[in-house]
């Protein structure tokens, strides 16, 4: 097990201050998802930006989550509504709505393959091309299922989730779903002490042990790097308080 903690390389604005639900960049390019019925959008900026230079909105019965580049697409999932919407990356327009088989939450792009999360202890792996689950990957840390994965990102041979209601992220090896790395971000974190949803939720993924983390209505984008953290004798515990919410349960809005 290796354990991090995350160093602030830079601070940068975060357009619209969005509900993220789900964060992509490619070559100082950023897509962001937001979500809430009714409220909606995907988004693109160049990182460093204060004010986005496109915006698509949902339909307000959808209610947007996670994304990912695969190919020339980029697809975002909804929470409940079992669909997912594929876009062309330049002009945000939908190409495509297709059925999906759970609640939408994170999802990135691994290789061959897409991973996605529902906000429980399984990643599913899918095809790029239909989001068709392929896999079911049991994710555990130390023994213990880990609960709560959100956003995902895809770096280092690893998948990096975000943690729901922590500030924590799990580096999950997409083969066997072990924990083997555990990031305190705690020093990327921004307090909103009158919004209990302003919580840590979108992770990109940059150069390698590089990051791009905000949340839900935050005013800044944190550039981290990832430094040497303290080992935990439990390293379970790191990851339990997502847990508490059991299988099949969770807050109001992922």
């Amino acid at each position: 097990m290796r354990f991090h903690r995350v160093r602030v390389v830079r601070r940068l604005p975060h357009p619209g201050r969005g509900f993220t639900q789900g964060l992509i960049a490619d070559g100082g390019t950023v897509w962001e998802s937001t979500g809430l019925y009714g409220r909606s959008t995907l988004r693109r900026y160049r990182l460093g930006a204060s004010v986005a230079e496109q915006r698509a909105a949902l339909p307000g019965e959808l209610f947007g989550e996670g994304i990912c580049r695969a190919g020339d697409d980029i697809w975002q999932l909804t929470w409940r509504e079992r669909v997912a919407l594929r876009w062309d990356p330049r002009t945000l327009t939908v190409r495509e709505t297709v059925a999906y088989n759970r609640e939408g939450w994170g999802m990135c792009a691994a290789g061959e393959y897409v991973l996605t999360s529902d906000g429980s202890g399984e990643l599913v792996r899918r095809d790029p091309r239909t989001l068709a689950p392929e896999a079911v990957i049991n994710v555990r840390c130390a023994g213990s299922r880990v609960q709560g994965l959100n956003d995902l990102a895809w770096s280092g041979g690893l998948v990096w989730a975000n943690v729901i209601g922590t500030t924590r992220l799990a580096g999950i090896d997409p083969e066997s779903g072990e924990v083997t790395d555990i990031v305190d971000a705690g020093a990327a974190g921004e307090r909103h002490w009158a919004d209990p949803q302003a919580v840590m939720n979108g992770i990109a993924a940059l150069a390698e042990g590089e990051f791009l983390v905000t949340g839900k209505g935050w005013r800044s984008i944190r550039h981290v790097r990832l430094v040497p953290g303290r080992p935990h004798p439990r390293p379970e515990l790191l990851l339990a308080d997502a847990a508490r919410l059991g299988p099949g349960r969770r807050r109001s809005t992922p």
